[in-house]
């Protein structure tokens, strides 16, 4: 039965994708699971992968293109088989209707991680993991299988027979991964999962050689050995190159960009925010930087660590400011989940350190080093950057003093973190050199009056100008 490859939504926030590259070429043979192509989602770099069993008969998508979710892209199907009626007159009104319920989907696959489109849509679990979810939820809380659709699986979809039903909300695997259990973590043994862990190895993007596609430790293995260069997209190698030839050059816009402008207009206009401005010592927090250097790299912590920490246990004592805006209510979440800001090459990402307060600043220092990799690599996950409670983006390290920064609806708040310098300053009568830092608090006034926030930065400045109370 011919299967239609069309662009699915590989992320939750995702309406349209570019495809990077393909992989497959017209009359190879594919199995389900195939990686076919590369395609650049908002976030990342993702692999495209076959539903279904056949021959590539028709790729329709060109390299470089963007299409909405749910658009054409090929047909896998028989050597003898008919596939008109797909390329023919239907092909615009079945793809027009497949990107409405493939976005749909989208957003119940999203489920809690997501920022939502509306209030109502907004994360009803963001305050838990998105690995951490449970997956016995009813069939209307679950989302319906992706962008999955043959001819045969689009009628059983409408019908409800078995092989459409939902897959488990919030726990879809990426999708170059062939070997996942219903849609979720990789099939994978004990000790593979354990070796895993300690060489550092992403175990969702290793292919299993194992039974039925399970990961075995051979597996793990040749991964751990493989070059580090190798596990990186080709299309995230290439920079983009501005020329200097000409009075202009117009340069498309990225999948993340896209996002980005999007997000941000959602967010300065209808959001009220004001700002608090404080400038923190930062004497202390150096010293404990230099010490903690001074035991070995294992125990090296940034600036921005420390900021974490101190902010993480801050909302955890100020549950006002670790808040959502839902549009008819306002949630105060009871775990704290910080999303830090980092800079790729074609715009930002925010990948979420969770129950950052539980945490010591090494699990903080070596967690927030491991996403920051995977973002510049555009390898995280839709679950490592979604469901965050508050954010801090800092820029510090590009020497900018102070800044503001746009809040991440449906968020309450952002803090902006500058770079940390000596400065002369009177204490007890005496000028002395001390190392000073000023941070800046965005607040939506929705949801946090001044006094607020003024209260939460100054259970901040605590924290941070007494790190040690970080270590207890």
């Amino acid at each position: 039965m011919a299967t239609k490859v069309v662009m699915e939504a590989l992320s939750p926030t995702m309406e349209e994708g570019r495809l990077v590259k393909w992989l497959k070429n017209e009359g190879d043979a594919v199995k389900t699971g195939d990686v076919l192509a590369e395609v650049e989602t908002d976030k990342a770099i993702m692999e495209l992968v076959a539903r279904g069993d056949g021959i590539v008969r028709k790729r329709i998508g060109n390299e470089g293109d963007s299409s909405p979710v749910g658009t054409l892209l090929a047909v896998i199907a028989g050597s003898e088989e008919n596939i008109d009626a797909l390329l023919g007159k239907g092909v615009e009104t079945s793809a027009g209707a497949e990107s409405a319920e493939t976005q749909e989907g989208a957003k119940s696959t999203a489920g809690a991680t997501a920022v939502p489109d509306d209030a109502e849509q907004s994360q009803g679990e963001a305050s838990t993991p998105a690995q951490e979810k449970s997956s016995a939820g009813s069939a209307s809380e679950s989302s319906p299988v992706i962008a999955r659709t043959t001819v045969k699986a689009a009628t059983a979809a409408s019908t409800g027979q078995p092989g459409s039903g939902p897959t488990a909300a919030g726990t879809r695997a990426p999708s170059g991964s062939a070997n996942a259990v219903n849609g979720g973590r990789p099939r994978s043994s004990p000790l593979a999962r354990r070796l895993a862990s300690e060489r550092g190895v992403d175990i969702s993007q290793v292919r299993g050689s194992g039974p039925g596609g399970r990961i075995i430790k051979r597996d793990v293995e040749t991964a751990a050995s493989a070059p580090a260069d190798a596990a990186k997209p080709a299309a995230a190698a290439a920079p983009r190159i501005i020329s200097h030839e000409g009075d202009f050059q117009d340069v498309p816009l990225t999948q993340i960009r896209k996002t980005i402008a999007r997000r941000l207009v959602e967010s300065i206009g209808p959001v009220p925010t004001f700002y608090l401005t404080a400038e923190f010592d930062a004497t202390r927090a150096a010293e404990i930087r230099g010490q903690l250097k001074e035991l070995g790299d294992d125990y090296k912590v940034s600036f921005n660590d420390i900021v974490i920490k101190a902010v993480a246990s801050a909302l955890f004592e100020h549950p006002e400011v670790n808040a959502h805006w839902m549009g008819d209510r306002v949630r105060h979440f009871n775990r704290v989940h910080v999303a830090m800001a980092v800079a790729v090459e074609e715009g930002l990402i925010t990948p979420v350190i969770f129950d950052a307060d539980r945490k010591s600043l090494g699990e903080i220092s070596g967690e927030a080093k491991q996403l920051a990799d995977r973002a510049r690599q555009r390898k995280l996950t839709p679950e490592q950057y979604t469901g965050a409670t508050f954010s801090v983006s800092n820029l510090g390290m590009f020497g900018i003093e102070h800044f503001t920064a746009i809040i991440n609806p449906p968020e309450a708040g952002i803090l902006a973190v500058g770079a940390v310098e000596e400065k002369a300053v009177v204490i007890d009568g005496a000028i002395l050199a001390r190392a000073r830092m000023r941070v800046t608090m965005s607040c939506d006034h929705r949801v946090i009056d001044g006094a607020t926030g003024a209260k939460f930065l100054q259970t901040v400045r605590r924290y941070f100008e007494n790190p040690l109370l970080l270590l207890l």
